[in-house]
């Protein structure tokens, strides 16, 4: 296995705020959304490496358009140079996680320049899509004769195939935003946040008076679990990270005076799930990962899974043997509680990842995991490990 010191690794992490769709960034096109987190993370890298960072290309996630490359408009707006390409990712709400293993990957199969990573939502600004004049709100995941739900219809089919309760959803969705809600009281979000002004400085807040609107919520669905409570905001947002190769003679190395901390991308996966149930994605390729890491689950200090849905979610640690109150497991809260911007949340669960374990000071060789479940019946992860 490849020494952590030498695998590719991150070194810069930023997010936007999150908001509500039509909201506090209802006016913010993509473009603006990643332009500022693209141009901090290279600010920061700047401070970290001592010297500007020779970007080779900018891997945004993004599902729901405007089209037209947005992570190369990034990175002409960002003020990184004509010379500096762009590659757009789309797996849905897996997209910002997967932009990330695409530029980790280049950097190990050998062309050794920084990439800017991330992804980017704004679903206020998203335009209508149509077919012969008829508008449709999402293109099909699976073609004709395959069961193609939408995400809230399959979470909703999930909990009943699981057998999870609304009690069970609710207690979730309620623990993740008092863990949040704590998270912003303490300024844990602070550093990893670039403020967008005139439009957001912090992320909306976690809703107050949880537990006393949870039970207010009508079913989505008759008879159903599923309700506005345990189900995640629709949202607004852009994060990225700097990939850097490790090793000597790389950003970080001998060449830099001292090893530049960050997270090591020890391994990575996606996997296929059946497109019925995509929700339990996350669990196949978690394992997936933790495999190719050499690594044990109770080893992981750190999870952060895109919590599109408390049922998905649960489905998904139910699966791994992880406990749903595990304190381990998005620990200052997340989709849930903040929004799921699509394009942008499994980046933020790096940001995440990334403020947790080295800006909170985690020892070097400490593990952690970012993974998402993914419409059509997909799932991402990847595997990360603290260098110092």
């Amino acid at each position: 296995m490849t020494e952590s010191h030498a695998l590719p690794r991150i070194v810069a992490a930023r997010r936007t705020p999150i908001a509500t769709r039509g909201r506090a960034l209802a006016a913010l096109t993509v473009e603006q959304l990643a332009v500022p987190v693209v141009r901090a993370v290279h600010d920061d890298a700047t401070h970290v490496l001592g010297l500007p960072p020779v970007v080779a290309d900018v891997v945004l996630g993004n599902c729901m358009g405007p089209g037209g490359n947005p992570a190369r408009v990034a990175a002409l707006g960002a003020g990184l140079g004509f010379t500096v390409p762009g590659l757009t990712v789309d797996r849905q709400c897996g997209s910002g996680l997967a932009a990330i293993i695409e530029a980790s990957t280049a950097i190990s199969a050998g062309d050794h320049r920084p990439r800017i990573a991330g992804g980017v939502e704004s679903a206020s600004t998203a335009p209508t899509r149509s077919v012969d004049g008829v508008a449709y709100a999402r293109a099909p995941f699976a073609p004709a004769g395959w069961n193609d739900p939408d995400m809230t219809r399959a979470a909703e089919d999930l909990a009943a195939h699981d057998g999870i309760s609304r009690e069970r959803q609710d207690a979730y969705a309620a623990r993740s935003t008092h863990r949040a809600a704590s998270a912003v009281a303490a300024g844990r979000f602070t550093d990893e946040l670039v403020p967008l002004v005139g439009a957001a400085e912090q992320d909306e807040a976690p809703r107050r008076g949880i537990e006393r609107l949870l039970p207010r919520f009508t079913p989505l669905f008759t008879d159903g679990s599923l309700t506005a409570g345990n189900t995640c905001r629709v949202s607004d947002g852009a994060a990225a990270v700097l990939v850097v190769p490790g090793g000597p003679g790389g950003p970080g190395g001998p060449a830099h005076g001292s090893a530049t901390p960050g997270l090591a991308v020890r391994a990575h996966a996606v996997v296929g799930c059946d497109p019925a149930l995509p929700g339990i994605g996350a669990a196949p390729a978690i394992l997936d990962a933790l495999d190719r890491a050499g690594v044990d689950l109770a080893q992981v200090a750190a999870f952060e899974i895109v919590e599109a849905f408390a049922a998905q979610t649960l489905a998904v640690l139910d699966r791994l043997g992880v406990a749903e109150d595990d304190e381990r497991l998005c620990a200052d809260g997340g989709a849930l509680a903040l929004g799921h911007p699509w394009g942008a949340s499994g980046a933020v669960a790096v940001v995440r990842l990334f403020s947790r374990l080295v800006r909170g000071g985690a020892p070097a060789g400490t593990i952690g995991v970012a993974a998402a479940s993914v419409g059509g019946g997909l799932g991402v992860a990847a595997v990360f490990e603290v260098v110092r």
